[in-house]
């Protein structure tokens, strides 16, 4: 059955019990995709089903040209979408659901959406445009908000809270520089007025959400019934960690699980460094290694043995104490084996220049300065050297997705050579080819990896301890 308002009652799956006519917008995100809606628009769903958060719902505002599907789809389908989570134990719950209740193409409209961001009721202004989105050239997402703000400064109203829910450091803070930047070569006022009444709170976001699949849709009509042009997989596991820091209100997040707090930042840095970055040490060796998904990776126990050294003797020393830390930690393993969320290796191999600098490299930075082991993090810097080559083991060639590869690829393949010549990339690694400490064993897990591959230089890794 096609999944639409009309047919809700028809389904043999949850459905949001509340009446989304009476739903009104509060919430503006830019960037709706896969992650989106399955953590931020989910945790507003709970809470909407809990009859709370009347005033909050959400309107999708899309950008880029991709953006024109996602709405055309979510429109046929009365902004509607199935929310699948797939458990270890091959459980799949599917859920639809109702909190996004629009949806603005802004290429063909960009009024409207300014005028959506300039109405009393638009409190939130979220994002989820990626960690390139903040970068120049930016994105027409900068344009649309700064006229927006502009003329709520004007009309005398309040400033909405600014919310990033990308995955990178600090986000709320670059989405502070990147915003007020872009206001002050516009319109200095207003870039001062943000100063004063913009809050930007930063947060950390977690659950694993794979590309939807053929696969994934077709399942949903076979075992369900449901016939829904873009569900979205995720694992059961979400978190968000939100500093409370709100200039003109928000929905009862904490009702619905998110953890509120004064400051976000250990938080975030144990996400960082145990699972984004416990996805890189995963990530090359497993692909050189042969796997291709992520699950069968991590059942390799020499995969899994490297990663949990890493979690354990590398990462874990250099985080502070928070609630929940060891529990986080312990999962991070079994997250990644679940078999049924088919996440794949080039996916986490994917823009591994703007990921490994934020995510592995204060790890290792931490431990330099403390006098801890820097030795796996050091091979999996060198596993990445390794795959940048964009050749595999059997000599096929390697997609290698990064803004850098058309510089990252051609050093890669000279530091056979020279084998220092990856590392040296200060604008990626500042310092460490000056670190022996790191250097060393460095070079030493290049060397096996070109001398004898992935298989047995994860046998010399792990049988060495850490």
């Amino acid at each position: 059955m096609e999944l639409s308002a009309r047919n809700l009652s028809a389904l043999n799956i949850p459905v949001p019990a509340y009446d989304r006519s009476q739903i009104g917008i509060g919430i503006v995100h830019f960037g709706v995709g896969g992650f989106h809606r399955a953590h931020q628009a989910m945790y507003l769903d709970r809470l909407l089903s809990d009859g709370l958060a009347r005033d909050w719902g959400i309107c999708g505002v899309g950008v880029l040209p991709g953006d024109r599907r996602m709405r055309d789809v979510l429109r046929a389908q009365d902004y509607l979408y199935t929310l699948i989570l797939e458990h270890p134990d091959g459980t799949r719950q599917p859920r639809v659901i109702g909190s996004i209740v629009d949806f603005r193409y802004a290429p063909e409209d960009p009024e409207a959406v300014v005028e959506l961001l300039a109405t009393p009721a638009t409190r939130i202004v979220s994002l989820t445009i990626t960690e390139g989105g903040y970068q120049p050239p930016l994105s027409d997402v900068f344009g649309l908000v700064a006229e927006g703000l502009n003329r709520r400064r004007a009309r005398g109203l309040p400033s909405p809270t600014i919310v990033s829910c990308d995955n990178i450091v600090e986000n709320g803070n670059v989405a502070r520089h990147a915003f007020t930047s872009h206001a002050e070569r516009l319109e200095p006022a207003l870039a001062q007025w943000m100063r004063e009444y913009t809050t930007f709170p930063n947060s950390m976001v977690d659950r694993i959400t794979p590309v939807t699949t053929p696969e994934a849709i077709a399942r949903l009509d076979s075992e369900f019934g449901v016939r829904d042009g873009w569900p979205v997989v995720a694992e059961p596991f979400a978190m968000w960690v939100l500093e409370d820091d709100f200039a003109d209100g928000r929905p009862p997040l904490d009702r619905a699980g998110v953890r509120l707090v004064d400051d976000v930042s250990p938080y975030e840095a144990m996400k960082l460094r145990l699972l984004n970055a416990g996805h890189q040490a995963l990530c090359y060796f497993a692909y050189l290694a042969g796997y291709r998904l992520v699950h069968e990776a991590a059942g390799d126990p020499l995969i899994a043995e490297l990663l949990d050294r890493y979690l354990e003797f590398e990462a874990m020393p250099t985080l502070a104490r928070v609630p929940g830390l060891t529990d986080f930690k312990a999962g991070i393993i079994p997250r990644f084996a679940n078999a049924y969320v088919r996440d794949t290796v080039a996916r986490l191999c994917a823009d591994s220049s703007d990921r490994i600098p934020k995510w592995l490299l204060p790890v290792v930075d931490d431990n330099l300065r403390r006098g801890g082991p820097v030795r796996l993090s050091a091979a999996i810097v060198a596993s990445w050297a390794r795959y940048a080559e964009g050749v595999d083991e059997e000599g096929r060639p390697i997609q290698v997705t990064d803004r850098l590869a058309g510089t990252l690829v051609p050093i890669a393949r000279s530091q056979r050579d020279d084998p220092t010549a990856f590392l040296a990339n200060r604008a990626v690694f500042g310092d460490l080819v000056d670190q022996p400490r790191f250097l060393e064993p460095y070079l030493w897990a290049l060397d096996s990896l070109h001398r004898h591959g992935a298989r047995a230089t994860l046998r010399a890794l792990v049988g060495a301890g850490g």
